[in-house]
């Protein structure tokens, strides 16, 4: 059955953490019907159930940004049974441990593939269902700003440069992860967090993405980054000393925007406030 027309809001990684309590929190708030996602089908649906027990209706659908014919899968279903998508909030992601054994340069080809090239491919594949009025978050991380800061001078300059390109970032991210692998990462300015420097390149992303919906003829669409602080979750190894909830507040004023908002739009945002990456 088709309810084409009807409002969707999409939270990718939703299953645990500050993605579970972003479809906790739209159930409550957004007037439309809210899809929970997660690569697994079984912690997808226990997370549905757990739901259901509060009283709230989201909806599942399998996804693995790192698969394109996930992500495609994804993008007919919306297509077919919506006819479009008015909310979405990337914040699928992943974090190597700090012990974790892995060589650095497989950390920042795995870290990369995912934070920052998985999003970029659900944004390519969805951006094109977005409505007027649209809300797009893409959940970064303080240790965007962290990295950003280690940075040399060069780089920060070329992350800040008003005429940043989709293909300028897509070659800085490639970059990195090359030099991972040759050993130069350092000597060519960069730090060594695969996490962070993931993070940099979402952040970045929102701000290109911003200035290429500026441009187009769909009406009011808005896509802002942001830091949802130091949450306890599997992700933080349960150190953070913010609830899932409170980890979800400002990805979730930044999905229910009002018509027209001029103000945070295109920016990196944390505790609901305008920050800066460098």
């Amino acid at each position: 059955m088709s309810s084409s027309g009807r409002r969707v809001a999409l939270v990718t990684g939703s299953n645990k953490g500050i993605g579970y309590a972003i479809v906790r929190g739209l159930c409550k708030q957004f007037d439309g019907d809210v899809i929970l996602t997660a690569r697994s089908e079984s912690n997808g649906q226990a997370a549905i159930k757990q739901l259901n027990g509060e009283g709230l209706q989201p909806i599942f659908h399998q996804l693995d940004i790192t698969d394109k014919a996930s992500i495609d899968s994804i993008g007919q279903f919306l297509k077919s049974t919506y006819g479009g998508l008015d909310i979405l909030v990337n914040n699928a992601g992943i974090a190597f441990k700090v012990a974790a054994t892995e060589p650095f340069p497989v950390q920042a080809e795995v870290t990369l593939a995912t934070n920052f090239w998985g999003t970029l491919n659900a944004c390519n594949t969805l951006f094109p269902l977005l409505r007027p009025h649209a809300r797009v978050v893409n959940v970064s991380s303080m240790a965007s700003q962290f990295a950003a800061k280690k940075c040399s001078k060069e780089l920060q300059q070329k992350f800040m440069a008003p005429g940043l390109t989709m293909a300028n970032l897509e070659q800085l991210m490639t970059e990195f992860v090359s030099s991972t692998k040759d050993g130069s990462f350092k000597q060519k300015g960069w730090p060594e967090s695969a996490y962070g420097v993931s993070k940099v390149g979402v952040t970045l992303m929102s701000f290109v993405q911003q200035k290429q919906f500026n441009s187009e003829s769909r009406e009011d669409i808005i896509v802002n980054a942001c830091c949802p602080g130091y949450v306890d979750t599997d992700m933080s190894s349960h150190k953070g000393t913010k609830t899932i909830d409170q980890g979800a507040d400002t990805p979730l004023y930044l999905a229910m925007l009002p018509p027209n908002t001029t103000s945070p739009k295109g920016n990196f945002v944390s505790e609901r406030k305008i920050g800066s990456l460098v």
